[in-house]
């Protein structure tokens, strides 16, 4: 994977598949602290114990179409290219909490890439579950809520198309204006739209 919303979205969806409503995804990134941090949370299922221990391996999955795990070993990976780590709090009926932290300054990190992209289609594919972005700067914060954006509107769904659209722009303007660092926007996305 080449960005790091391609590892997220691989994890969320262990995230689905474990029966969470509610996720969480949050960046922080610091440059003065030298910090590039991924905190994903969901209120799913758990990891049983023993699977826990294993989980970072390739070969490790609950899965049975796929016989390789990739987005948690992976991301691992990733973050100790850069000096950094990655832990993962879990308990069996209490969800998940996947803590992935990065050297901002090192030359190995990836960028985030199209979170926005991701964020909408998990939105769009999902309706039932809350999703909740929070993206943190130097610069300032930001956070956007499906279920408030949802209450706000007074709607059930997020599923028209001209909404995505401006909940992207939307996303998208704010994650500048706090200076986000690696955001891209895919026209492969923009298409599903």
């Amino acid at each position: 994977m080449k960005e790091l919303a391609l590892n997220i979205l691989d994890i969320v969806q262990n995230s689905i598949k474990a029966k969470a409503d509610e996720i969480s995804i949050a960046i922080n990134e610091s440059v003065t602290d030298d910090l590039y941090q991924i905190i994903i949370e969901d209120n799913g299922t758990g990891i049983p114990e023993e699977i826990l221990r294993n989980v970072t391996d390739p070969f490790v999955t609950t899965r049975t179409k796929r016989k390789m795990g990739l987005g948690l070993s992976l991301l691992k990976y990733h973050a100790e290219l850069t000096g950094g780590s990655l832990a993962i709090n879990s308990k069996v009926g209490n969800g998940t909490e996947i803590t992935a932290t990065l050297s901002y300054k090192h030359i190995d990190r990836q960028p985030l890439g199209d979170i926005i992209g991701v964020l909408v289609v998990l939105m769009a594919s999902n309706q039932k579950i809350n999703f909740t972005y929070r993206h943190k700067t130097g610069k300032g914060e930001y956070r956007f809520s499906s279920k408030e954006t949802k209450e706000y509107l007074e709607i059930d769904t997020l599923y028209d198309r001209n909404l995505l659209k401006e909940i992207s722009s939307m996303i998208y303007e704010n994650l500048k204006g706090i200076e986000a660092s690696g955001i891209e926007v895919k026209e492969s996305y923009k298409t599903v739209l």
